[in-house]
């Protein structure tokens, strides 16, 4: 008796161990993810870099003309001035000594420095952005549950082939489309620009004129910013909000199937209770993710549309950097959207035990 006892002892601690919590605390999971996004940063540069030395093209021919092309001390002051003149591998180990240090050089299309242009053009694609996702959550994600309520029924019929839609028409075309309807033909809502003609923007606190209109009391342009957000942001939620239905409507009957689901209703919770409590909150892991990855895309995407509205955004800063061979200007805006893909997928990890606490931060 004696002898088997210690060994109980044993084998009841070594089942205690893997009882307590497991995962590390949230500070080594932050600590570990913000190591991995430096990694992730430090590679998409190179590979930024890299495709931009293999793109075909001078940009001292693309910055200064076919003129001055012809001119051997102009282009050798002009690739001194932008370090053209040094190997590859310097070029790339000076740029990312500079980007340490909060440099991202200067712009060969803007002449100012790169950090500055960001500055400037971030903040109204992110609040371009921010608008269309809000958007895209509170459209596409009740479409979806109806969708799913209303299996197999018109209803269902109907929004299948909304969404069908929505995820098959390209972006650049919706945006022309509705660029000349809304605007053009009927004049429903303003058409190109972050405010109106003549209109001087809000004192500089966010860069978001919606918020900087606000808090300034400047209302007159908060109603001109949110006027202008309106047209760009239906178009960019347009894709959006058809795979957000169709996701939605996915995991939604997937839940609805589950015996817990059938136990609520047959206690005879009101079905508002039921879909809102037992349905959407475990629904929402698998919409999240959808939606952390359309956020980042609407970022990506957002060039074509930008251009079409006359938006001062990233996107139209980065046609002009592709279009002029400004490499500069391309590794600034490729550095921007990895990292805003980067802080995407960690707030959706971090929101994954919030909305699940079954689901543990490994």
């Amino acid at each position: 008796m004696n002898s088997a006892e210690p060994a109980s002892g044993s084998t009841g601690a070594g089942r205690r161990r893997p009882a307590r919590p497991g995962g590390l605390p949230l500070a080594r999971f932050l600590a570990r993810r913000l190591v991995a996004a430096a990694l992730l940063c430090v590679g998409i540069t190179l590979v930024a870099f890299v495709l931009t030395q293999l793109v075909p093209g001078d940009p001292a021919a693309a910055n200064l003309g076919q003129r001055a092309i012809g001119d051997p001390a102009a282009v050798a002051a002009f690739r001194a001035k932008y370090g053209l003149d040094k190997p590859v591998p310097v070029q790339y180990l000076t740029y990312i000594g500079n980007v340490l240090q909060g440099n991202f050089g200067m712009s060969q299309q803007s002449h100012r420095p790169v950090a500055q242009d960001l500055a400037e053009y971030v903040p109204a694609t992110i609040e371009l952005a921010l608008f269309a996702i809000v958007l895209s959550l509170l459209v596409g994600v009740a479409l979806g549950v109806v969708a799913a309520v209303n299996r197999d029924r018109w209803p269902d019929q109907v929004l299948r082939v909304v969404s069908l839609g929505g995820v098959s028409m390209p972006t650049f075309w919706v945006a022309l489309v509705a660029f000349y309807l809304l605007f053009f033909k009927f004049g429903l809502l303003p058409g190109g620009g972050r405010l109106d003609p003549g209109m001087n923007p809000p004192p500089y606190a966010t860069g978001f004129y919606t918020i900087d209109a606000a808090l300034a009391g400047e209302w007159d342009v908060l109603s001109s910013a949110a006027g202008h957000l309106v047209l760009p942001s239906l178009v960019l939620a347009v894709y959006t909000v058809g795979m957000l239905m169709r996701f939605t409507r996915a995991s939604v009957l997937e839940i609805l199937g589950n015996d817990y689901v059938r136990a609520a209703r047959a206690k005879g919770l009101p079905e508002r209770v039921v879909i809102l409590r037992h349905v959407l909150r475990p629904a929402m892991v698998a919409i999240i993710t959808v939606a952390g990855v359309a956020f980042g895309s609407l970022l990506s995407g957002a060039v074509l549309v930008e251009n079409i509205f006359s938006w001062p955004g990233l996107g139209q800063y980065a046609y002009r950097s592709a279009v002029n061979l400004d490499l500069p200007g391309i590794m600034g805006v490729s550095i921007v959207v990895a990292a805003v893909y980067i802080l995407i997928n960690l707030l959706v990890d971090l929101l994954y035990g919030v909305i699940d606490p079954r689901i543990r931060l490994t």
